[in-house]
């Protein structure tokens, strides 16, 4: 069985934001394999249901951003499963231009608090992850009302795009081993 959680943080006035491109990229994957998020677990939002043949459960966590781990954590304890195997994390990176993705097997936090409580609460830097860019933040900007802002019309487009990218990356680690995923998505956007 396989997590796939994707990142973000409950609530209207998070919703569409950069710092919530993990919940709409689940959110898309969700829909793809006619996932519903039904059940109230694991202080989070959660569905279950299968992805070529694989079960897996789609969680959003509710814990806000900061504590994600938290939840993520409960759910990978209650199925005992090996989050260096069977875990995958989708989440905002602002390293990365607006709709760019980056796959990565394991790594440091590099900064984003959802992923430093992940990382303190499993106790490995080993889980697989898909980044989702969404542009670095202006000089002018403080770094909190950045990622909790919303895309200009123009970058929201392409996120749609980046968002169905993230689930078909999400699908594919899987069944496939992560150096093919890493080796299809891992590519510049022009």
């Amino acid at each position: 069985m396989y997590i796939i959680a994707g990142l973000g943080n409950p609530g209207k006035q998070y919703e569409h934001t950069r710092h919530n491109t993990g919940f709409d990229a689940i959110d898309c994957l969700a829909g793809k394999y006619g996932i519903s998020f039904d059940m109230k677990k694991f202080r989070g939002l959660c569905g279950t249901g299968a992805i070529e043949g694989q079960k897996v459960l789609l969680l959003k966590p509710q814990t806000y951003m900061n504590l994600s781990g938290e939840s993520i954590r409960e759910a990978c304890a209650f199925y005992k499963i090996d989050p260096e195997e069977e875990l995958i994390v989708m989440y905002d990176d602002i390293s990365l231009a607006p709709g760019q993705l980056r796959i990565r097997k394991k790594g440091s936090a590099g900064g984003h608090n959802g992923i430093k409580n992940i990382i303190a609460q499993l106790g490995t830097q080993v889980f697989k992850r898909i980044k989702i860019g969404v542009g670095e933040k202006p000089a002018e900007y403080d770094l909190v009302d950045y990622v909790l802002g919303h895309f200009s019309k123009e970058d929201r487009v392409g996120m749609e795009e980046a968002f169905e990218d993230a689930a078909r990356a999400a699908a594919m680690l899987v069944y496939e081993e992560p150096d093919v995923v890493m080796n299809r998505f891992n590519v510049k956007k022009a």
